[in-house]
């Protein structure tokens, strides 16, 4: 699969999550994630688009839940949610002040960049690369690297487990004069050429291409 999406995607630079060059964005775990992938496989997906679920109860009434939660976050209080749907462009990244944990449940690619790599609240799209995921691999993504919604890698959609402190991605009591801060714990931007998250007020902060992964 690997080397046909980059047959598909001669235009920007895709890794396997075991090379090396995924090491500056985060790293490979060593956890069973079947029992994981089976629940994930029994949650019927949207018809269309994207769905973000911050806390998945049938994934946090699994009897690892916690020992994924302690694996984490070391006791620090934790949510399982899920991602899942129809995507296949970059669209936005965003970033947290904690690292996030994310298994893949379909295979599926992640576009990453980094954080030191944005120059104010700009960033260039060149500097994205794709990362391939197989159905079961868990990753840890560092707190310094920008990532969003996974991209699909056939016609089934995506499905991807999310770990994260809890409260992260929720709505925020207050405003902040801080134009990336969108949600607790969630800073982001979006693409120049993404109206309907310009018009949810995501700042247009990504120039160059909007990347499409072709399958």
């Amino acid at each position: 699969m690997l080397k046909r999406l980059k047959e598909l995607n001669p235009d920007i630079k895709f890794h396997d999550i075991h090379s090396k060059e995924f090491s500056k964005y985060g790293r490979v775990l060593d956890i069973d994630t079947h029992e994981t992938v089976a629940v994930c496989e029994k949650i019927s997906r949207p018809e269309n688009g994207i769905a973000y679920m911050m806390l998945c109860p049938e994934l946090e009434l699994l009897p690892n839940s916690n020992n994924l939660k302690e694996y984490a976050f070391g006791e620090l209080n934790a949510q399982i949610g899920l991602c899942h749907g129809y995507n296949s462009y970059l669209n936005g990244l965003e970033y947290h002040k904690s690292s996030e944990i994310n298994i893949a449940a379909t295979p599926l690619v992640l576009l990453l960049g980094l954080e030191y790599e944005m120059v104010g609240n700009e960033y260039s799209a060149s500097n994205v690369k794709a990362f391939y995921l197989e159905k079961g691999d868990a990753i840890e993504v560092y707190s310094t690297s920008l990532h969003f919604c996974p991209c699909q890698t056939d016609d089934n959609g995506f499905s991807c487990v999310v770990i994260l402190p809890e409260g992260t991605n929720d709505v925020l009591d207050k405003s902040y004069c801080d134009k990336l801060l969108f949600r607790k714990n969630k800073w982001l931007i979006c693409h120049e050429d993404n109206h309907a998250l310009i018009e949810k007020g995501v700042y247009p902060g990504i120039h160059g291409k909007n990347f499409k992964i072709e399958y």
